[in-house]
């Protein structure tokens, strides 16, 4: 199954010699995917050592001299936010496509192997669960039920609505994708304590509750 532009994750570069290319790696052959091969990391040379400056602090001095009117005391950690998410991004979808998956796809099969048995909702709470409006959850349901990795049956209780339900080998994709994608983000996450996560995650939900 091919990736679909509207389903696409981009980003623009927020500093000169940011890595904006992220290559995919065609499926390998038998075994387990290696999750070793899908970040990219640099030079041992070039590491920033544990609590030095990095280039972005650089980027900060920079705005400092050149704007000191503005307190750009805040721009570092959104920077990061943002170089941190363009290389997860690129390392899931590399990950994903191995399993013949974007990430829109993805998203509407992990949502219903979420649910519990039997893994079937209703498109409306797809789309509610997703965040995305009914025309796109559409399109991404008519390439799943393609792949055979969905169906779609009438609702008994309403006519006019479907039910959608997880077939066996769409189960068998989001398991094998699943695992993989917690491998790869527990690989990650693994370079914090378990106080730096909780304190990443409080942060985080902070910032998120300004959207809501």
């Amino acid at each position: 199954m091919k990736a679909h532009a509207d389903d696409a994750t981009t980003g623009a570069d927020l500093a000169p010699g940011a890595d904006s290319e992220h290559a995919y790696v065609a499926p390998g052959t038998a075994g387990a995917f290696d999750t070793d091969s899908l970040c990219v990391f640099p030079d041992p040379s070039r590491v920033t050592p544990e609590g030095g400056p990095d280039p972005v602090d650089q980027i900060i001095a920079d705005w400092g001299r050149e704007r000191p009117d503005l307190d750009a005391s805040i721009f570092g950690c959104f920077i990061r936010m943002k170089m941190f998410s363009k290389n997860l991004a690129g390392a899931a979808d590399r990950v994903l496509r191995h399993h013949g998956l974007n990430p829109g796809e993805f998203e509407v099969l992990a949502a219903l192997r979420g649910s519990g048995p039997p893994c079937t909702m209703i498109p409306s709470q797809l789309s509610s669960r997703l965040m995305m409006s009914r025309a796109a959850m559409t399109n991404r349901l008519d390439r799943l039920e393609a792949a055979g990795m969905v169906e779609r049956t009438l609702d008994p209780d309403d006519r006019r609505s479907f039910l959608v339900r997880l077939t066996d080998r769409g189960r068998s994709v989001i398991d094998g994708a699943l695992t993989e994608h917690a491998q790869l983000v527990n690989r990650l996450g693994g370079v914090l304590s378990p106080e730096q996560r909780q304190h990443l995650d409080e942060a985080l939900r902070a910032l998120l509750r300004t959207f809501q």
